[in-house]
């Protein structure tokens, strides 16, 4: 591999992890006590797809290459679509678990304390009380892999003219930086998760719902 061949790709892999990146983020602000293996796992399928999807893109290029620049334009539908699912399914979750960490822990009166001094000091112990438990499942992380990487099809044509060892080991490279940044992403989120405490599942799935309104932005205009 020549030197441009692997500057070219460092550059792609920085560019393309940005989403996934963000992801991370919101997905250590939702599991604040994530393990650290937990982290390689997460980092490693999205480092996968990140190797995966240019790889199909090249592949399309130099076989179907027709029918993959029309079905490029449905790209950014595909991860707009995915992000609202999951953006949307993780702020009910962390709405609902905020409820009833609240419930849990108002059921009875403050003794000796106004109505709404008690009602101030309830919710302030349950925003304390509730760190998200929320797990990230494995059918959400591919989902949410498939989402931060589709648009890295395109990029089959950036390197069409690579050939296919060529292309494999760029393909690697963006897989590594990928990696990399998504660690940094998940242990950022993380570390501010449990200073977020119950607010930090909404406040991830305002972030996926974010990128993926980004992508689409992007995509379409």
């Amino acid at each position: 591999m020549s030197l441009s061949l692997v500057f070219n790709s460092l550059l792609l892999g920085v560019g393309l992890a940005m989403d996934a990146f963000s992801v991370s983020i919101a997905n250590g602000l939702a599991e604040p006590h994530m393990s650290h293996s937990k982290m390689n796992g997460i980092a490693g399928c999205y480092a996968f797809f990140q190797w995966l999807m240019p790889m199909i893109g090249w592949f399309c290029v130099h076989t179907i290459a027709a029918y993959f620049t029309a079905f490029q334009k449905f790209i950014p539908w595909i991860a707009l679509g995915l992000l609202l699912f999951i953006g949307i399914q993780m702020i009910i979750e962390g709405i609902q678990d905020r409820r009833k960490a609240n419930e849990k822990d108002c059921s009875a009166a403050v003794p000796g304390t106004a109505e709404s001094s008690a009602d101030a000091a309830c919710e302030e112990r349950a925003d304390n009380n509730t760190v998200s438990d929320r797990r990230l499942t494995l059918s959400q992380l591919i989902l949410q892999g498939i989402a931060t990487s589709i648009d890295a099809l395109s990029v089959g044509f950036t390197i069409a003219e690579y050939r296919a060892l060529e292309a494999f080991g760029s393909s690697v490279i963006i897989a590594v930086v990928t990696f990399f940044i998504c660690m940094g992403g998940l242990l950022f989120g993380r570390k501010f998760g449990e200073k977020l405490a119950g607010r930090a599942t909404i406040l991830g799935g305002l972030i996926l719902i974010g990128i993926g309104a980004e992508i689409f932005i992007r995509g379409v205009f």
